[in-house]
């Protein structure tokens, strides 16, 4: 078993690279075991393909454990309903991260957007492993902290391996779109939203500020309280993507097949290059925000150039987009709406004015948890 020396040695490596000199977060990155957080996890086999995970034993090889607690990555801990600590010896699995052990860098960027400092009482949405949690308790003390999340025995794990560190914040089992366990003076969330859920005003000190991120988007939104119950505050120049909240075990199933080869209602000739608009954030961010989100992604490039795109929505629109290189698309389009269409506005709307009006927009969150954006003469509302 590793040494504490060594852990130290390695936390005090990690904390170096995320949180900058003179920072409130590199005393407690330097100072939480990282390592007691992730025993466990999940991870894509060499060669095999995203979506197909195996089975990672931290204590049976402390040199491959350490390595990854103490690199700044993000380690999925859960795969659709199968928690990596319940996993056989050697396991292998299949489906959708449902929770993870988050990068320390962007917990720490998430953090640093709270504004955090002495005296504040703060809600971390989205326990995980725990780390989060972790991390506030050594900046402010066990008694300014609070930690929710809507998986009981992810809040059971958590909560004995804080102990372990020496660690007693508050860990509550509760679905964070409903009722909040407290009032809180800042609500910084590791998991997506859409739209922003009412009960986060209503648990929000006047003067409270709040930070997430929308569902589907790397757009992080930070906001303060105002005297009428709403919110007012900006999209950050940041950019950061998280699981989205459940409700169950598991997401609900993917589309699937939805637009894979069928021809389409309309067929066309796409104005640019086929692009993977899925691994692309920021054309990604606006397509949801142009839409009512949930839009699913998938891209293939062969051995031989050619690049092919699907686009899928839950209200039956779906694009297939193929072609060889920079060649123009064929485009196959079916459904209520034409997403390649609404892609490829977006990209032109891009070339037109050098950027899209995304980050550094103005935000309005309303009671009701709707966000308003603005920019100069653009105007959006999530709903």
């Amino acid at each position: 078993m590793a040494t504490q020396t060594t852990w130290r040695t390695s936390a005090a490596r990690l904390a170096a690279e995320v949180a900058p000199a003179g920072s409130r977060w590199r005393g407690p990155v330097a100072s939480t075991p990282r390592h007691l957080f992730v025993p466990r996890w999940w991870d894509t086999p060499p060669g095999v393909g995203y979506g197909q995970w195996e089975l990672h034993d931290g204590p049976s090889d402390d040199e491959s454990w350490f390595a990854a607690a103490y690199r700044d990555q993000t380690l999925i801990t859960r795969v659709a309903g199968g928690h990596a600590d319940h996993a056989a010896s050697g396991a292998l699995t299949s489906g959708r991260p449902t929770s993870s052990g988050t990068l320390p860098g962007l917990v720490v960027r998430m953090l640093r957007h709270g504004e955090i400092h002495e005296g504040v009482r703060v809600l971390d949405v989205g326990t995980g492993t725990g780390y989060s949690a972790a991390l506030l308790a050594r900046a402010l003390g066990d008694g300014l902290v609070t930690s929710i999340d809507v998986d009981p025995y992810l809040v059971e794990a958590a909560a004995a391996r804080l102990d372990a560190a020496g660690l007693r914040p508050e860990v509550v089992a509760c679905d964070a779109t409903g009722p909040l366990p407290g009032q809180y003076d800042r609500i910084v969330s590791m998991v997506a939203v859409r739209p922003i859920p009412p009960s986060w005003l209503a648990a929000l000190r006047p003067g409270g500020r709040l930070v997430t991120v929308i569902a589907g988007t790397s757009l992080i939104v930070t906001a303060t309280k105002t005297a009428d119950g709403a919110a007012a505050g900006h999209v950050a120049r940041d950019w950061a993507m998280f699981m989205p909240t459940r409700s169950g075990a598991d997401y609900p199933p993917a589309l699937g097949d939805l637009a894979k080869d069928q021809d389409g209602e309309r067929i066309s000739r796409g104005r640019y290059p086929v692009v993977d608009a899925g691994s692309s954030w920021e054309l990604r961010s606006m397509l949801e925000v142009m839409t009512s989100g949930g839009i699913e992604h998938h891209f293939e490039e062969s051995e031989d150039g050619r690049r092919t795109a699907w686009l899928a929505h839950a209200d039956g629109s779906w694009a297939r987009a193929g072609a060889y290189g920079s060649e123009l698309p064929e485009v196959h389009q079916a459904g209520p709406r034409r997403l390649w269409d609404l892609l490829d506005d977006i990209r032109e709307h891009w070339l037109l004015n050098g950027a899209l009006p995304l980050y550094g927009a103005r935000a309005f969150v309303w009671p009701d948890g709707a966000v308003g954006l603005a920019r100069g003469g653009w105007r959006r509302v999530i709903r």
